[in-house]
């Protein structure tokens, strides 16, 4: 059997306590420094407090070290991985190949999507560095990922949720060229959510102000089962970024996807932590932040991948504006012709409609009915097609209707003599406690409603726990039962669940890896290159052997990214697949800067250059 991960991102303590709670089994989130959000850290205080909460679960806690790291900085990185790894982080997601040479970093090394796997040579290769899982690339096929998690031992991760880089990750030097702040510093600018104009050689506009490097979000909620029969073990949801609504409304829906599909082959798998989510809400992943959703290239096939229209969340689509009235200066009023039964408007709700440039966002001030009122907005008429990408009320029951994660617990009871009363619980991760109790009384006269006391209120949650009472043995003269009050019951009760809370839980075991000696390593794959790991000599030696020809064979260009998403096939100008006539060059320009755009047909795959 094989465990099945959902791992969920948070930017803060307070939104990784949320996806636990919604049925994570592990979370991802940065420390105080070298993660790839610099706008994401957090101090190893709270990430203790997070590992202590996450393990009472068994839900794992990894902590992103996933930036390129400067010689000057690897003691300092080095001091914190060991601070995080005594603060209990159960490993590290890593980019820079330079941190893999401590052996006192005791806990599993993952390597980041940023260490662009999406071979079997280069999967082999960071195996032999000793990596305990790898993180794919999100522009690999089902058939891609198959192939290379047949051909490791180590765990294989992979994205089902989130925001997409529109290139292979790690290997973007846009924001770098054009602003001077390195994605792999963490630091990005998203110039691939900026607007561009495409111009041919000529100066022709064949588009104008649109995100032409901007993708929708990836979703293969529905291809679950899939990827777990390729060899995925951990099922990744983007968003170090978003908001605690955001992950509580994803996780919930990705956990119960997983929670069916464990159900239904109950011989081949099992969650990767333990605890049952129960109360909340019921997610609705539409109603939060999506530019869209794509499968991208899961199926070995091209599609229409871009959310050219707007960076920015779309939202759910909810109708058509059927007129549009100026009350006043200050108070436009938009009716909304629905596209289904039943759609409710709230005060507070976000919209949006096609404007020039991209969408136009604005808030409903007041909601009656389907009428909206708000400020001026310029550009809506009727006609237009309206989306909601701020569903109020829904936003309300995500903060009301939270969710609360309680362990099982098997109560066995046995009372003999007059009366002793022994009681065994046995937790799901396999913690037990033994509790036996001897006390003089009073014999119950009615024992039918006495055992039904017994099993009511010792069969009730404590702390994190919920107690089933899995057997009840009377070994009395004539089955007497002892007469207990409900609150002595539930002091008991109370007091096997302490007993439980004091030992730990029982950890389901992370594979740690092998590192294979320089020597016996596979050679480094022709495609793996130093580009992103240029800051420091040791990545330096481990990428390329010690053979100083490597440095020569693979110059830093003017190549700013690489990307299975292309420009000609989404505008239907692909020789190739659409039979589109030639187009001769062709070139992305923003605030009077051009990159020239590359197509490597051979390769169906797209280039930005400098």
């Amino acid at each position: 059997m094989r465990s099945l991960e959902l791992l969920a991102p948070a930017r803060n303590i307070d939104i990784g306590i949320a996806a636990i709670d919604c049925g994570a089994d592990a979370v991802y989130i940065a420390g105080p420094g070298f993660g790839a959000r610099q706008a994401a850290g957090n101090s190893l205080e709270d990430i203790a407090a997070l590992c202590a909460y996450a393990h009472r679960f068994g839900v794992r806690i990894f902590l992103t070290v996933n930036t390129i790291v400067y010689d000057s900085e690897l003691e300092e990185v080095h001091s914190l991985m060991r601070t995080a790894q005594d603060a209990g982080v159960d490993a590290f997601i890593v980019q820079d190949l330079a941190l893999t040479q401590w052996d006192d970093i005791t806990v599993p090394l993952h390597a980041s999507t940023q260490c662009a796997i999406r071979t079997p040579e280069k999967a082999r290769w960071l195996e032999s560095l000793g990596f305990g899982r790898l993180v794919l690339e999100r522009e690999l096929s089902l058939s891609q990922v198959r192939e290379i998690a047949s051909a490791v031992d180590c765990e294989i991760e992979a994205f089902v949720h989130g925001a997409l880089c529109v290139c292979y990750s790690g290997q973007c030097y846009l924001s770098e060229h054009l602003a001077g702040r390195s994605a792999n510093r963490g630091a990005c600018v998203q110039a691939c959510r900026s607007l561009y104009d495409l111009v041919d050689g000529e100066g022709r506009v064949l588009a104008r102000d649109k995100a032409l490097l901007s993708l929708k979000d990836f979703n293969l909620l529905d291809r679950l089962p899939e990827l777990a029969e390729a060899g995925v073990t951990s099922f990744k949801i983007e968003g170090r970024l978003k908001n605690i609504s955001y992950v509580r409304n994803v996780v919930r829906e990705y956990s119960l996807a997983l929670d069916r599909l464990v159900a239904a082959h109950p011989d081949l798998y099992y969650r990767a932590s333990f605890g049952t989510v129960t109360r909340g809400f019921t997610p609705a992943p539409d109603k939060t932040f999506n530019r869209g959703y794509t499968s991208l290239y899961f199926d070995g096939r091209r599609g229409r991948w871009a959310s050219m229209d707007t960076p920015k969340s779309v939202g759910e689509h909810i109708g058509t504006v059927a007129s549009v009235r100026q009350r006043d200066a200050r108070t436009m009023e938009i009716v909304v012709r629905p596209s289904r039964k039943g759609l409710v408007l709230s005060n507070g709700d976000g919209f949006s409609v096609p404007g020039r440039g991209g969408l136009v966002g604005f808030r409903g001030d007041v909601c009656e009915g389907l009428t909206i009122r708000c400020k001026p907005v310029s550009g809506i008429r009727s006609g237009l097609d309206i989306y909601r990408n701020v569903d109020a009320a829904f936003e309300r029951v995500l903060e009301r209707e939270a969710c609360k994660r309680e362990l099982r617990v098997d109560l066995d009871v046995k009372i003999s003599g007059r009366f002793s009363l022994d009681f065994t619980a046995v937790c799901e991760d396999g913690r037990s406690v033994f509790s036996p109790f001897k006390a003089d009384l009073d014999v119950a006269e009615n024992r039918e409603r006495a055992e039904v006391l017994i099993r009511e209120q010792l069969g009730k949650r404590s702390g994190d726990f919920i107690f089933n009472v899995r057997s009840l043995e009377v070994a009395t003269g004539g089955g007497a039962l002892p007469l207990m009050s409900a609150s002595t019951l539930n002091g008991i009760r109370r007091l096997i669940a302490s007993d439980l809370e004091a030992q730990p839980c029982t950890m389901r075991p992370l594979y740690h890896g092998v590192r294979v000696p320089a020597g016996e390593r596979p050679a480094f794959p022709e495609e793996t290159n130093y580009k992103a790991n240029i800051a420091n000599a040791v990545a330096r030696e481990v990428i390329s052997g010690g053979d100083p020809a490597y440095e020569i064979a693979h110059p830093i260009g003017a190549e700013l990214m690489r990307t299975r998403y292309c420009l000609k096939y989404e505008l239907g100008l692909c020789p190739v697949h659409q039979s589109a006539k030639p187009t001769g060059p062709l070139y992305l320009v923003n605030n009077g800067r051009r990159l020239a755009l590359g197509f490597d047909c051979a390769r169906c795959e797209m280039t930005v250059n400098a």
